[in-house]
């Protein structure tokens, strides 16, 4: 397995080992052994799955005051997967780091507590999971607006779906800072 920095210092992407032949592929997506070797999270309280169409957005989501940290990747399909650092005080604050992962590369990305996640559909569907360090909870679920000019994120598209959450998400200058997580310096 291969961890290779992002422009974002916390946020990697994991790149595993894939041995195929005839019969199809084979990868391990997490040891807790390597991951703690490699100083990514160890511990995960809850995986969730979803399935999107093309042309589906999702995002910026973030929960605070229960952060949660997050392993990302695609078992089906292709995403563009951002994650922004909303960490108030942090010396990346308001940046943004986007990269492809597919069924077919087999990557992961590791988002750490604080930052904010989204992804774009770019293929016909993607079935997206995700492993949290915290377990979700409703009250403390935040979003901001995909499109925040402060962000400058590329998406691949204009979104042709939006959820009625992340269409109505504010801007983050429109975020209370009690609202942010804040950045602690290692």
């Amino acid at each position: 397995m291969r961890v290779q920095p992002t422009s974002l210092a916390d946020v990697k992407l994991i790149e595993p080992r894939v041995f195929g032949d005839a019969r199809g592929f084979f990868f391990e997506a997490f040891n807790q052994t390597v991951y703690a070797a490699r100083g990514l999270p160890t511990s995960f309280v809850q995986t969730n799955v979803s399935r999107s169409a093309r042309g589906v957005l999702r995002g910026l989501h973030y929960q605070w005051p229960q952060p949660q940290g997050k392993l990302v990747g695609v078992l089906e399909g292709a995403v563009i997967d951002v994650a922004v650092d909303i960490r108030r005080g942090s010396p990346t604050f308001g940046q943004s780091v986007a990269v492809e992962l597919s069924a077919d590369n087999h990557h992961m990305l590791w988002i750490p507590e604080g930052y904010a996640h989204g992804f774009a559909v770019i293929s016909e569907f993607a079935t997206f999971v995700y492993q949290c360090t915290t377990l979700y909870e409703a009250k403390w679920d935040r979003a901001i607006r995909w499109d925040d000019p402060t962000f400058d994120i590329a998406w691949p598209f204009v979104p042709e779906s939006l959820s009625n959450k992340d269409a109505n998400a504010p801007f983050l200058a429109d975020i209370s800072a009690d609202n942010l997580p804040t950045y602690v310096a290692p």
